[in-house]
């Protein structure tokens, strides 16, 4: 039986998938988010530059880039930073009750007594910083840095803490640091991320790609994560077969077939595609000479203790040291495991000192090396973790110390942070800050200030309320600030 022929229209429409159809939808949901994209201004710029090119700051910065040494577990500030002779005075006993009022610990249950640190310290410099026996590299820097005590978070727990400290939110979904930080200033490399992540240790930190993902950004501005080897990123090399000629061509064309889609939907997420496009071309290239370390004089490889071939912690210093010299914004190198409670694998015995032989040198010769080329004065450098140790012990079968969020340590170098200054104080015991106290949010403002950026001006409108880095929180430590 011979069925009547379709009309056009009727035909187009059985032929319409649903998403065709919501675009087409003059009257419908396409029309109505369409028009609340363009009121937002979420389309300003969707065919205009590329969504990385450098953009102005807010006002004149002080630094570039930024490589956030993230130390994964959370490093005990009192085995590495303060040493506390009335610790080591009560070792064994119960702290007062009054130290203890209105903390919060996620292990301890309040029958834990004090712990002195088995460490010897000794205070270096003209500025007189404490450091113990298992950080004898950073003696080379320690009036190079800003040492910044009294650091105070809201999250006891790992993976929430770990994204407060990236994203100023506990929970998963907000834009990191990095993020925020290329999508107010782009990126000054045509051929490699914005934001790249480099990882050493065990394991990944808790949290995972939350801790640099880009939220409701447009994930043009994530962190890209680059594997050690001969191949960085998966499935960026070239299919057999195909040269770089042919290479172009389908990348030429499949951004023609984007960018015609683009003009028709608007959708900002079609232009991220496009770059991505164009920067997987150029990173075929840059991504294996920038990785290949091997070229590299000799003396330096020695400074940072890093080997050809070898992934460590110690070659991913020296490769955020290649990033930014080629232009790379943001670069987090994040190391495990810190995570020193007191068990099998994780005790201040053994793993403490072995984590800091892996991170020690290395860190203080970034330090170093970027001074030397220059490049330290337009570089953020910061080291630390989501939080500190608590000054009570863990009832375990090896020593180890309970997360703690109201006195920990971290630093920073360079990019306008003051050298050789101690800023904040603790009690005696290590509980809480004294002086100078500074919250996780105040930190974030003081990178973004550096680098010319205002944390309540850089903005992003989402479900229909302006967010931003710090929350509605946050004020720049102008006392840390040269």
């Amino acid at each position: 039986m011979n069925m009547p022929e379709m009309t056009d229209p009727l035909r187009q429409l059985q032929q319409s998938t649903r998403r065709h159809f919501f675009q087409r939808c003059g009257m419908g949901l396409g029309a109505a988010a369409l028009s609340g994209l363009l009121r937002n201004d979420t389309l300003a710029g969707a065919t205009g530059p590329h969504p990385l090119a450098p953009r102005q700051p807010h006002y004149a910065p002080r630094a570039k880039s930024v490589i956030f040494l993230f130390m994964a577990g959370g490093p005990s500030q009192l085995d590495l930073f303060q040493e506390k002779p009335l610790l080591r005075k009560h070792h064994g006993e119960l702290p007062p009750k009054s130290y203890l009022e209105g903390r919060r610990f996620a292990f301890l249950k309040g029958t834990e007594t004090l712990l002195a640190s088995p460490r010897s310290f000794q205070q270096y410099g003209q500025c007189g910083q404490e450091l113990s026996d298992l950080l004898p590299y950073h003696r080379q820097i320690v009036d190079e840095v800003c040492w910044m005590h009294g650091l105070q978070s809201d999250v006891f727990n790992h993976g929430p803490a770990k994204i407060f400290m990236n994203t100023g939110s506990p929970q998963p979904g907000r834009p990191s640091m990095g993020a925020w930080t290329t999508y107010g200033l782009g990126s000054e490399s045509s051929d490699l991320p914005g934001f790249v992540v480099l990882q050493s240790g065990p394991r990944g930190p808790r949290g995972g790609s939350a801790l640099w993902s880009s939220g409701f950004l447009p994930t043009t501005y994530q962190g890209v994560p680059f594997r050690s080897g001969p191949e960085p990123i998966l499935n960026l090399s070239s299919p057999g077969g195909l040269d770089r000629k042919r290479e172009r061509g389908f990348v030429d064309m499949v951004s023609a077939l984007n960018r015609e889609h683009l003009k028709t939907v608007g959708d900002p997420e079609i232009q991220t595609r496009i770059a991505a496009y164009e920067m997987a071309y150029a990173m075929q290239s840059s991504a294996p000479e920038l990785m290949d370390i091997s070229k590299e004089p000799k003396h330096v490889l020695d400074l940072y203790g890093a080997e050809p071939g070898r992934p460590s912690y110690a070659a991913n210093c020296l490769l955020a040291r290649r990033m930014v010299e080629r232009g790379v914004r943001f670069v987090q190198l994040y190391h495990t495991n810190w995570d020193h409670h007191g068990g099998p694998t994780e005790n201040l015995e053994n793993h403490l000192p072995q984590i800091c032989r892996e991170v020690d040198q290395a860190s203080a010769a970034l330090v170093l090396d970027l001074k030397q080329r220059g490049l330290l004065d337009d570089t953020v450098v910061i080291w630390g973790g989501e939080f500190g140790r608590t000054p009570m012990g863990e009832v375990r079968e090896t020593t180890g110390r309970d997360h703690h969020i109201d006195a920990f340590s971290m630093w920073a170098a360079g990019g306008g942070f003051k050298p050789g200054l101690i800023h904040g104080e603790t009690d005696e015991l290590g509980l809480g800050a004294t002086r100078d106290a500074k919250h996780v949010h105040d930190l974030q403002a003081t990178i973004l200030h550096l680098l010319g950026l205002d944390h309540e001006r850089l903005t992003f409108r989402f479900q229909g309320r302006d967010f931003r880095l710090t929350d509605v929180h946050g004020h720049v430590l102008r006392d840390v600030l040269t």
